[in-house]
């Protein structure tokens, strides 16, 4: 039984994303200390790397979303159906365009008349600034 009382996200994409990582860090660490910067630009690669397949596997499903999920999906091999809409909150999903697209209404941007800035006595002053003075 664990330990929590929900999933942390033991995904197909995570463990991958871990995988490649701990590889890159290793010859990144190997290139620190042989002095190399050919080794240690290719430990940062093989990094970058582990982000861009991380992300690819996240949005073809093989991720989950964070937070609470029923029992029955917290399975390494249960495959998210509801990450070709996006997920709520997932900063991933964002950058790909998924989740909650604006319309191009809430997108306008209303003018407002211009209005004189107030000068500067009528400007209020932090709390630490009156505490001060």
């Amino acid at each position: 039984m664990s330990a929590h009382q929900y999933d942390e996200g033991h995904t197909v994409a995570g463990w991958t994303g871990f995988g490649i990582t701990t590889v890159g860090t290793a010859v990144l660490g190997l290139g620190v200390c042989m002095v190399s910067a050919p080794v240690v630009v290719g430990g940062l690669g093989i990094v970058a790397v582990s982000v861009l397949v991380t992300w690819a596997l996240h949005l073809t499903g093989w991720g989950k979303p964070p937070g609470i999920r029923p029992r029955e999906q917290w399975g390494m091999r249960v495959r998210d159906t509801a990450a070709r809409a996006g997920h709520p909150g997932c900063v991933g999903c964002r950058l790909a365009g998924r989740g909650v697209r604006r319309t191009a209404a809430a997108a306008e941007v209303v003018p407002t008349a211009a209005a004189e800035p107030a000068p500067a006595a009528a400007t209020p002053r932090s709390r630490t600034a009156q505490n001060w003075l």
